[in-house]
């Protein structure tokens, strides 16, 4: 792709924003299946996002970071959406912790 530097950043920034905008609707899907599947999940960015703004001596919290990916204080988001991890669930998270 050859685009300069500022638009190749604004698209990166825009998909950025359809991703977290895709996890707030899916509240169906769990953290942790998103951990079983991709290696990742909302914590993730939110700890990326901190990391980064740690990194440009940003003042961002976790509380700050977590609430601008979940679009809601976590502690709330998790009352509201997240259930309990099945056996099965926690069998293939610690299997594809052990490659790690």
């Amino acid at each position: 792709m050859s685009i300069d530097d500022k638009t190749r950043t604004e698209l990166e920034a825009a998909v950025f924003r359809r991703l977290v905008s895709h996890l707030r609707n899916r509240t169906d899907v769990q953290n942790i299946d998103l951990m079983n599947l991709a290696g990742f999940c909302r914590n993730c960015l939110s700890n990326w996002m901190k990391e980064e703004a740690d990194a440009k001596g940003l003042a961002v919290s976790k509380d700050e970071s977590r609430e601008a990916v979940y679009g809601m204080p976590y502690e709330e988001w998790k009352a509201k959406y997240q259930g309990s991890a099945t056996p099965e669930q926690l069998a293939a998270m610690k299997k594809a912790q052990s490659g790690h």
